[in-house]
């Protein structure tokens, strides 16, 4: 069997920057120990498989260890795929996921995401955590439905001055951390940390602004905010909340095109 693959590089308009994703369309679906061992090969923060179906696509994600409900940078990295190497006419390309459809609008380049926004709810600053990334945090929210927490810091410079004892970290919470401040050149900044996932640290997090979006926006009284995640490669993504729907806009840019020949 071969499969093509594409490696897309998301929320960037240059390669090197923003996230990396494998994206590799099916004719139809594998064995999920197949599409795990493919995604741990590849060795991304996550691939991205594709199913074609009636007037969409069937999408699911995976790390190098894990399949996840939710991935931001892996869906605009399959839209991207879709539209410069695999003829998708459509302005709008919907996919059914574990998180219900989603569809993703293109234009001249960038694309918008449309997502859904994550409750949240107050929590405790755990000392323990904060000694685990390095700084202490003025604020924690729990992200509703997920393995995720928010911790708010101060400054831009807290947020990148931090430098996680990963070990210490696993060791302290079962939950990954969305680590964010207010930005000095824009609305807010964040970062990653996915170690119960098997990813340290993610360059560039679409699902986590399904928690960011919603918090900044409450905080800031605006829907329209602009985001960088300051991670060492960087990305840059417009944000809208919409009610429940948290539309996240960015470029991508295809790093390499290949094929993998699978004896199954």
């Amino acid at each position: 069997m071969n499969i093509p693959i594409y490696q897309v590089d998301a929320f960037t308009s240059s390669v090197f920057g923003g996230n990396p994703a494998a994206v590799m369309p099916l004719a139809h679906w594998l064995e999920d120990r197949q599409l795990q061992a493919l995604a741990a090969e590849n060795n991304l923060s996550e691939t991205a498989f594709l199913v074609a179906a009636d007037n969409a696509w069937e999408l699911r994600w995976f790390t190098p260890s894990i399949e996840v409900d939710l991935c931001g940078h892996a869906t605009l990295a399959s839209a991207h795929a879709l539209v410069q190497h695999m003829g998708a006419q459509q302005p709008e390309l919907v996919f059914a996921t574990r998180s219900g459809n989603l569809s993703v609008t293109h234009s001249h380049g960038s694309y918008s995401l449309d997502f859904p926004a994550y409750t949240l709810t107050p929590d405790a600053v755990d000392v323990a955590v904060c000694d685990a990334l390095g700084g202490m945090a003025s604020e924690v929210w729990q992200v509703e439905g997920t393995c995720k927490k928010l911790y708010v810091f101060e400054f831009e410079a807290d947020v990148a001055r931090l430098a996680p004892d990963f070990a210490a970290l696993v060791a302290a919470s079962a939950f990954n951390v969305i680590a964010t401040a207010p930005g000095d050149e824009c609305d807010f900044v964040s970062r990653f940390f996915g170690p119960h996932v098997g990813i340290n640290e993610d360059p560039v997090t679409g699902s986590a602004h399904c928690a960011l979006v919603p918090y900044w926006s409450s905080r800031l009284g605006q829907a329209r905010m602009s985001a960088r995640q300051i991670s060492e490669r960087g990305g840059r993504l417009d944000c809208t909340l919409q009610g429940d729907r948290v539309f996240m806009t960015g470029e991508a840019t295809t790093y390499m095109v290949g094929e993998v020949s699978l004896a199954l």
